[in-house]
């Protein structure tokens, strides 16, 4: 099986990283806008409110609010077939509970969207995005609260209804995954997700069920509405999942390797499986946590079933095993694998994973899966003559595509598009760094705010071009 032409080559970006344009047509505030710039090994700060002498990257991002159309024409020049945005609820819905939306944030999307089309780019719209209206955590306890759901809902169906015929491809949750009472959480995971700090959350594991639970639900009853306004709309959510591999092959560490790599995956069971685990309803009970599941619950899950999976993938792990004290911690959990190299921020570069987990993921629920994350963040330099050589980039993401040509032409895989991260460069997410940099298009701002904003191509940019072109055909180990 050869990899599809229609297959949708791309990227993803998200409103925080790259719109900026934070006091710009009615926006409101959302959570990623009080979060300040970090450093390298150093966690960003969250702040309750705006404090003078801090800086909070989402203000300005990569100025893409005002950008968009040049943006987007350099994406048409590699001839990206998908792009992948974020809609930030709070332009939308600036506090979240109001009863009309907010034009002005609408007519921002539809442009975008508008853009997108006029260069025959098909536009996958995240609905969340780690962009929450503050005044939905501070009011309403974020996702703690069910009628967060609901606000949620009418958010989703504005946008449905927006930009019915323009959008097919949609996408409910980015990574909600990352919490679960089982496991410690970080503050920076918990707020990106959530708008609320681990380390202050009262009765973490019943608060961390119940806020996964909600956005499980919500995300199943999103499907069925977007159906319903558009039955032409293909509804997925996204996952940020790793193999978790075992360090031997002692069947306890495999064991706890499976255990520790199944844990992502509840929330995909509950989206296409049509329940919400019998498994995982037990697991909480021995812990003494309660989920009221209504039948109106139940029925949403049943017919909330998504059309895709989309995949971020960027390492892999090491499950935590005894006696393995002092070793050195992966990306989401576990312990660094010692047969890969790191990224400059620790994260392991593992192409054979991404075949693995297509595999894995493909053969456990049998849908489409979209790559919607894949990058290296690095530290690029630019040469005097304003070049930059990024080859260590181009050989990132050429192993990796490689990998996932042959999950498609050898293992059958239905893997329908590679949409990488951060095509363009912007602020990162877990750090806030503009140092920390993944795209084919460097801008130039660095980690205080200065620069010209000025975009320009680097080498991996006509090296991503000519694989679109080819379909991929001519790469080579």
């Amino acid at each position: 099986m050869k990899m599809d032409s229609k297959f949708l080559w791309g990227g993803s970006i998200a409103a925080h990283q790259c719109e900026g344009a934070v006091n710009e047509g009615n926006k409101g505030t959302g959570i990623m806008d009080l979060v300040t710039v970090g450093a390298y090994g150093q966690p960003r700060e969250i702040h309750e409110t705006f404090q003078k002498d801090s800086r909070y990257p989402s203000h300005q991002g990569i100025d893409f609010y005002h950008r968009y159309k040049e943006d987007i024409a350099l994406f048409a020049e590699m001839g990206f077939k998908a792009l992948r945005i974020s809609i930030d609820w709070s332009r939308i819905f600036p506090k979240g509970d109001e009863k009309v939306p907010n034009q002005a944030g609408l007519d921002f999307y539809n442009d975008v969207v508008d853009e997108l089309l006029k260069h025959n780019i098909e536009p996958i719209v995240t609905l969340y995005h780690f962009e929450m209206p503050i005044h939905l955590v501070t009011e309403y306890g974020s996702w703690k609260n069910r009628q967060v759901i609901d606000f949620y809902l009418k958010f989703c169906e504005t946008m449905f209804r927006s930009l019915k015929g323009k959008v097919t491809y949609w996408v409910t949750f980015n990574e909600m995954n990352h919490i679960d009472p089982q496991t410690e959480a970080s503050d920076i995971f918990t707020y990106i997700i959530a708008g609320l700090k681990y380390s202050e959350i009262e009765n973490k594991k019943e608060t961390l069920a119940l806020i996964g639970y909600h956005m499980t639900l919500a995300s199943c009853l999103a499907v069925n509405l977007a159906r319903e306004i558009d039955p032409k709309n293909k509804v997925g959510c996204v996952f940020g999942i790793e193999p978790v591999y075992p360090v031997d092959c002692n069947p306890q560490n495999v064991l706890n390797a499976f255990q520790q790599m199944d844990r992502d995956f509840y929330q995909i069971d509950a989206m296409c499986n049509g329940e919400f685990p019998k498994y995982k309803m037990k697991e909480y009970q021995a812990i003494g946590i309660e989920l009221e599941i209504s039948e109106a619950d139940q029925q949403a899950f049943k017919n909330g079933k998504l059309d895709f999976i989309g995949m971020n993938y960027y390492a892999s792990s090491v499950a935590e095993y005894e006696g393995a004290e002092g070793g050195a911690s992966a990306l989401f959990g576990g312990l660094q694998n010692p047969f890969l190299k790191v990224s400059k921020w620790g994260w392991s570069i593992d192409p054979i994973g991404i075949r693995y987990l297509l595999n894995y993921t493909y053969r456990k629920y049998g849908l489409p899966i979209m790559i919607t994350e894949n990058g290296l963040g690095a530290v690029d330099v630019v040469e005097e003559d304003g070049q930059i050589h990024d080859e260590y980039r181009i050989e990132y993401l050429k192993n990796h595509i490689l990998e996932i040509k042959k999950a498609i032409e050898i293992d059958q895989v239905d893997c329908i598009g590679y949409l990488m991260w951060g095509p363009i460069d912007l602020v990162s997410a877990t750090t806030g760094q503009m140092s920390k940099r993944y795209g084919f298009i460097h801008v130039d701002l660095d980690d205080e705010g200065e620069g010209t904003l000025a975009r320009s191509r680097k080498d991996s940019f006509e090296w991503y071009k000519q694989t679109i072109k080819d379909n991929a055909e001519n790469l080579v180990d």
